[in-house]
């Protein structure tokens, strides 16, 4: 039983090679932006709209609601990458369901990938509304002492975020794997619905925690005084 797609390798390079991780996270990549194309292609503002037009702009509004209720802030700035981050581990999730599918999302390189993004994104967006001084000198508050715990604790956060989303899924895998030797006509059935209600939840929690963060990150550095 192979327990991460890291270890499902399909070619070797000397020191190198191509596993399940790498060729699934692409081929859900293909996935998403041929959906987003198929969609975006014909917009319509009619009445008679697509049911795939329906359902991505039912996707949209969900997300901005909930990124405004979340955030207390604009959420359309926010949107393109708590949206993607959404969809990608959504629809990575999903597919679980189809066999010989190795869900990205139960690798430790790619929650850990994900979840640096968050990371990044704290900062860029604090330095963006205040600028890097006043963004930066925030790391110092209530006092210059705090400085490696404010640091510690960013790096913490992300680590955590990582860990939690690689093992919701790795622990999925494993249970619907023994639940298949043990019981192979019942169970696995059982299995696969709460995998999917799990895999939705798994990517709903990780935008949350994320929209969490920047939020927590822009709040937590003063803003510039104005003149």
């Amino acid at each position: 039983m192979n327990i991460t797609p890291d270890s499902v390798i399909y070619v070797q390079w000397n020191i190198s090679n191509l596993n399940a991780t790498i060729v699934f996270t692409w081929g859900i990549m293909v996935v998403i932006a041929g959906f987003s194309w198929s969609v975006t292609r014909n917009l319509t503002d009619s009445p008679n709209m697509s049911q795939r037009q329906n359902l991505l702009e039912i996707l949209v509004d969900g997300l901005l609601t909930q990124i405004r209720e979340t955030t207390r802030q604009n959420p359309e700035r926010f949107m393109p990458l708590l949206g993607t981050l959404f969809i990608f581990i959504l629809v990575s999730n999903l597919l679980s369901v189809v066999p010989g599918f190795k869900p990205p999302t139960g690798s430790l390189s790619t929650t850990t990938a994900l979840a640096l993004i968050v990371f990044l994104a704290v900062p860029y967006y604090g330095i963006r509304q205040y600028g890097i001084f006043n963004y930066l000198s925030g790391y110092l508050q209530p006092t210059p002492f705090m400085l490696p715990f404010n640091v510690i604790g960013e790096i913490s956060r992300t680590f955590a975020l990582a860990v939690r989303l690689f093992g919701n899924i790795m622990s999925g895998t494993m249970m619907g794997a023994i639940l298949l030797v043990l019981a192979p006509l019942f169970f696995p059935v059982i299995m696969q619905l709460l995998g999917l209600l799990i895999g939705v939840v798994q990517a709903y929690i990780f935008v949350v925690l994320a929209a969490v963060f920047i939020a927590s990150g822009l709040q937590a550095h003063p803003k510039p005084k104005e003149s």
